[in-house]
């Protein structure tokens, strides 16, 4: 039996097959998804896999116990979970466990359910035996995040085993264990340009790769290559240096070897040394220049980019020089204002450089490496709620974390610190599917609201002060959602088409009341406000002025039928939503992130965050041998809706986040799929497309090379 790919043998499955009959019969079962017959992919083997992975492999390894309490009482004496009973009585911690083991859950991919048990699922410390199921683990995570509050922790379960929401990955891998890491691992902060901040930094980044942290700093502040030290001109030795120290830093600290380090630096593009950082990542750059492992970001204000869609000079700035001059930092400047007060002043040392030019050599390096991000500085502060409090300048690891953050003050040993705000982020996304079927958008916003704050509450980085004191003081987090691409084609509609702009305007504008609406009654049930709220666009009100005027209810047929049953926010709903929160105030400062979400969609069976899909079956090789996974609720009557997004028009993909990016108070992690005949000019013209746009960031661009070979979507 072999599979056919257009004309041409697969290879790859004939190795596959061999291999799988005698050993991994649920692989075997996987892999016959792939041979057609009546010219169609057999889909339900997938099932078959699923149901053969768990009798021959799962259930074979799992330890079981007679009853629950002898298992918790085993896992609790030997120290794989916290003391439960110190919050919860048996009677209570079994009503959770009956809740999630009543839904009789069933995964419904090989993929999903191996991904659980592969990568989250608790085993014991030989690593061999399994000492959870899915439902063990979701009745952990509940009870562990309602803090001893039962009705609360049966509210989380029943939202976690109906697949409505699911915890970021250190949430829901370390809710509950004695021996784990952090429920966080997302972390920004600043380099102040002297070496107690940059040592600072070094410190910082070493302590939270240790936890499994991944860390974006900015190194915008940093004086540039040949700038003075001690009034002594060409001696500062720019940004480069700083990376290659921050990529073995990362690649040093791990979390036990289990969890890789992995950091992302941030630099100003008016910044004297922004060549040298994108050449950083060329293939065929000097050894001693190229930063492998580390990402790299490019802050982009607006100034900026009127500047390339002019086609006017531009010049790039010695930050050290602008710093002397004004006693303030380069990117803590607004360009549009300084500019031209910038390039006049001859104290300033400057470069002439083209726009259009720097953005072609943006879009040729992210050809060859994908990077770098891109952060629209502008953008971002132009609703940021908190803009007279503090600005954003720049993002995360995935562009889709956008908060305020300050630069400590670092002394020499002698001397006192001041310590400023960095940034943390706890994430957690929507199953757009589960909470539209089951009709419950409210009580899943809500519910994932509790259970992030309740994540920033238990959270304390002690390590890193400056972000300790971001999460103690703004309560931020970050909402998100996933499978958008699932339902779509689940329901029969493109994901280019007007039907799916329309739901996405509806949606999201309901997951951003229900959340402010949910944040303001936290705050009134603690008496509590993030910190500076009265100078916030919520306190003033004027956050809630585009829902007032306009009314975001369903423009077409298909979309009124989705949201049939459910209650659309009004224009009244959002005044009376303003008056309580000018009122009670706000707990959060910070509601709402898309992240990529990869790994924990394939749990959900899923399709990732809010972008298209790239591949209709997906395949994935692990070691010596291949599976297959097809996309969710795929059929052979639906496969069609299920259009890559190479295959896409780019421009609609833009279009269709910048209807999401306006509901949401933080980023999107916004991917671009170009084609390998796309020129680098077309590449510059979607980053001005998507600026024009309102989008905050772009991050990875992927580019699929023109193949001799059909692609599977093709060979149907």
């Amino acid at each position: 039996m072999k599979l056919k790919i257009g004309n041409k043998t697969n290879k790859r499955w004939e190795r596959v097959e061999n291999m799988s009959k005698v050993s991994k019969k649920w692989i075997f079962l996987n892999n016959e998804i792939m041979v057609k017959k009546n010219d169609e992919f057999q889909l339900d083997k997938d099932k078959d896999a699923v149901y053969s992975y768990f009798v021959d492999y799962v259930n074979k390894n799992t330890v079981f116990f007679h009853n629950l309490k002898e298992k918790i009482d085993y896992l609790i004496e030997n120290d794989y979970y916290i003391d439960f009973y110190a919050m919860y009585s048996i009677e209570q911690i079994k009503s959770v466990f009956e809740l999630v083991y009543g839904k009789k859950f069933r995964f419904p991919s090989y993929m999903s359910a191996s991904k659980f048990y592969q990568s989250y699922a608790l085993r014991d410390d030989s690593g061999e035996k399994f000492l959870e199921r899915y439902e063990d683990r979701i009745a952990i995570v509940s009870l562990y995040l309602a803090q001893g509050d039962t009705a609360k922790a049966l509210e989380y379960a029943e939202m976690l085993i109906n697949q409505e929401y699911q915890p970021a990955t250190p949430t829901f891998l370390n809710s509950g264990k004695k021996r784990s890491g952090e429920l966080v691992s997302c972390f920004l902060d600043e380099i102040g340009d002297n070496l107690s901040g940059i040592g600072y930094a070094f410190d910082s980044s070493m302590k939270l790769s240790s936890i499994g942290g991944g860390v974006a700093l900015n190194l915008s502040k940093l004086r540039g290559r040949g700038e003075a030290i001690k009034g002594v001109e060409g001696r500062a030795s720019g940004v480069l240096p700083i990376m290659k120290i921050l990529e073995d830093i990362f690649s040093y600290a791990n979390q036990l070897g289990q969890r890789a380090g992995a950091g992302a630096v941030y630099l100003n593009i008016f910044h004297s040394d922004i060549n040298e950082f994108l050449d950083c990542k060329k293939i065929n750059v000097d050894e001693k220049i190229r930063i492998k492992s580390l990402s790299i970001g490019v802050i982009v204000p607006d100034k900026f980019m009127e500047l390339a869609s002019q086609d006017e000079p531009c010049y790039i700035f010695h930050p050290h020089t602008v710093y002397l001059a004004y006693g303030i930092p380069l990117d803590e400047m607004d360009m549009t204002e300084m500019y031209e007060k910038l390039v006049d002043n001859p104290a300033v040392k400057k470069k002439r450089i083209n726009p259009r030019d720097l953005l072609v050599k943006i879009a040729q390096t992210q050809k060859e490496s994908g990077y770098p991000y891109l952060f629209f500085k502008g953008n971002a502060n132009k609703e940021h709620a908190l803009k007279e409090i503090g600005s954003v300048k720049f993002s995360n690891l995935c562009t889709e974390i956008m908060q305020l953050s300050e630069v400590s003050d670092i002394n020499p040993y002698y001397e006192e610190d001041t310590i400023k705000r960095g940034i943390s982020c706890n994430l957690g996304s929507l199953n757009i599917v589960t909470v539209m079927e089951n009709k419950r958008i409210k009580e899943a916003v809500r519910a994932a609201m509790d259970s992030l704050s309740m994540v920033s509450d238990l959270t304390d980085i002690a390590i890193v002060p400056s972000v300790k004191k971001a999460n103690e003081e703004l309560h931020s987090v970050g909402l998100g959602a996933m499978n958008l691409h699932g339902f779509f084609a689940k329901n029969y509609m493109m994901y280019e088409s007007k039907e799916a702009m329309d739901f996405c305007n509806v949606f999201f504008m309901m997951v951003n009341y229900y959340s402010l609406e949910r944040s303001m009654e936290i705050a009134k049930e603690k008496g509590e406000v993030f910190k500076d709220f009265e100078r916030s666009e919520y306190a003033n009100g004027n956050y809630f002025n585009k829902y007032i005027k306009t009314e975001y209810t369903p423009k077409t047929d298909k979309v009124r039928e989705l949201f049939e049953g459910l209650h659309i926010p009004t224009p009244e709903d959002w005044e009376n939503l303003k008056v309580q929160v000018m009122e009670h105030g706000v707990y959060n400062a910070y509601r709402m992130a898309i992240a990529p979400n990869q790994s924990t969609s394939y749990i959900m069976s899923s399709t990732a965050s809010v972008m298209p899909i790239v591949d209709t079956i997906e395949v994935r090789e692990y070691g010596d041998s291949t599976t297959f996974y097809p996309m969710p609720y795929l059929t052979n009557d639906n496969y069609f809706f299920y259009k890559s997004a190479y295959d896409m028009d780019q421009l609609n993909i833009l279009k269709l986040m910048s209807v999401i990016q306006r509901h949401v108070d933080q980023g999107i992690s916004v991917i671009l799929h170009t084609k390998g005949t796309d020129t680098t000019r077309d590449l510059a013209k979607l980053y001005m497309y998507a600026h024009k746009l309102g989008l905050k960031a772009l991050y990875y661009t992927r580019t699929r090379k023109t193949l001799i070979d059909e692609c599977v979507t093709c060979s149907v």
